[in-house]
């Protein structure tokens, strides 16, 4: 069994912000792969599916962004889970928007749901790094990721989930490279090949030829005239 947890803050004030990324992450995937009904459980809302023969248990922890942590391993202790088990999706500063990167491991960046989670089942566990993009300056950034996302954020924000939930299947049976693909098609689709080349300049045509020498002479031309 696997568990994904969004991090967010519960509440329809919260609902729009780039803080709570994690928690449409998880919503994206619930909505596109028929995920049972949203239920209260482990301080948090749960829902439950299948990738396959995997269970996978969705939670979006209620407790608040900086006791994550509280609901996460409550979830982990009722199923007796390894950390491994579990995958958190969160917002990432340090990423331009629209970029996603997956890791295991690692300190928690300052980010306030991480350090909880650290504090009550420690690193082990994977991330899905959602990048929202840095607002310039440390000073902003309370500011920044506590706001609703801007409307010209909507394309490459819908890009990124799709991504995510195209990718979860992946995700869920530990192919983490296979998930970032699943991404990667979504937010930077190849190129077409099927586009017809340029057509090749005509080549040039070659110059007249040179008029041949006149092989008679003068006097030979003249007597010519009259005859």
């Amino acid at each position: 069994m696997k568990l994904f947890v969004g991090l967010g803050n519960p509440g329809a004030k919260y609902s729009g912000h780039r803080h709570n990324i994690g928690y449409r992450a998880v919503d994206r995937i619930a909505a596109d792969h028929g995920f049972g009904p949203w239920r209260s459980k482990f301080q948090g809302v749960v829902a439950e599916g299948r990738f396959g023969s995997e269970k996978v248990l969705l939670i979006k922890p209620e407790t608040y962004m900086n006791r994550s942590g509280q609901s996460v391993a409550a979830a982990m202790a009722f199923f007796k889970l390894d950390p491994a088990d579990i995958t958190v999706f969160h917002d990432e500063l340090d990423l331009a928007p629209g970029k996603c990167r997956h890791k295991r491991g690692g300190g928690h960046a300052g980010h306030n749901g991480l350090r909880s989670i650290h504090g009550h089942i420690g690193e082990g566990y994977d991330r899905v790094r959602l990048g929202i993009g840095h607002p310039g300056h440390k000073d902003r950034v309370s500011g920044y990721v506590l706001h609703d996302f801007a409307k010209s954020d909507a394309d490459w924000l819908e890009d990124l989930l799709r991504g995510v939930s195209d990718g979860a299947a992946e995700l869920a049976a530990g192919e983490p490279g296979r998930f970032m693909n699943a991404v990667a098609l979504r937010t930077a689709p190849p190129r077409s090949s099927t586009a017809k080349p340029a057509p090749k300049p005509a080549p040039a045509a070659p110059p007249d030829p040179a008029p041949a020498p006149e092989p008679r002479g003068p006097l030979q031309r003249l007597i010519d005239k009259f005859r």
